[in-house]
């Protein structure tokens, strides 16, 4: 198997998947302006939608899209219990929380990354993103992850969003649930050497 990603976008997400799962796997950094890949491959010509990630996997197949991606990781490794069993309730919620990750916060932070994107539609964004942010603080409250009581593939889509918040001077601070989530999620093993390999934190 095989992980195209680029370092701190999304991709990082089913890396954390991967590293959480305990599966054997290879990585290879895509450069999103020039769509090559680090072995001089033409990235278009493996994700014709030419963004990260992209899972190769053993016979062939290429599965794009990070919760589809994640949950595959998830149903290869059940013994970790990163989702729920298809089919159940849980699995649902689950779904509907990466769906939420998706397209509210993911997408969400869409035009802050646009170098051409004004400063005060960026104002309004961050508005937008601030009462997301709220409603997940809230839906946080007593809880130690997503769904509960167990890290799910759902922690580590958040985690991974959330992260870009130090990228455009957001301070979750004052969403003390948030805070907190974001420092249990980030001290875990599987989490920590996803970042280290892709450079995003110093190797201990």
């Amino acid at each position: 198997m095989k992980l195209y990603y680029a370092p701190g976008a999304c991709s990082l997400s089913p890396h954390i998947a991967l590293r959480e799962a305990g599966l054997s796997f290879e990585l290879e950094r895509v450069d999103n302006k020039t769509k090559r890949t680090e072995r001089g491959q033409n990235y278009l010509a493996i994700n014709p939608k030419g963004v990260v990630p992209a899972l190769a996997l053993d016979d062939g197949e290429i599965l794009t899209e990070g919760s589809a991606i994640v949950q595959l990781i998830a149903d290869m490794a059940p013994a970790k219990k990163l989702a729920p069993p298809a089919g159940t309730m849980e699995r649902y919620r689950l779904q509907e929380w990466l769906n939420y990750i998706a397209t509210e916060l993911h997408k969400g932070f869409g035009p802050l990354w646009k170098p051409n994107v004004l400063e005060d539609y960026k104002k309004t964004v961050k508005e937008t993103l601030a009462k997301q942010f709220a409603f997940t603080d809230e839906r946080l409250a007593g809880r130690g992850y997503v769904m509960g009581d167990t890290f799910t593939i759902a922690d580590g889509y958040l985690f991974t969003i959330l992260n870009w918040s130090k990228f455009h001077n957001i301070d979750l601070s004052p969403y003390q649930n948030l805070s907190a989530f974001m420092q249990r999620i980030a001290a875990r093993s599987g989490v920590q050497k996803a970042m280290q390999a892709e450079g995003l934190i110093e190797t201990a």
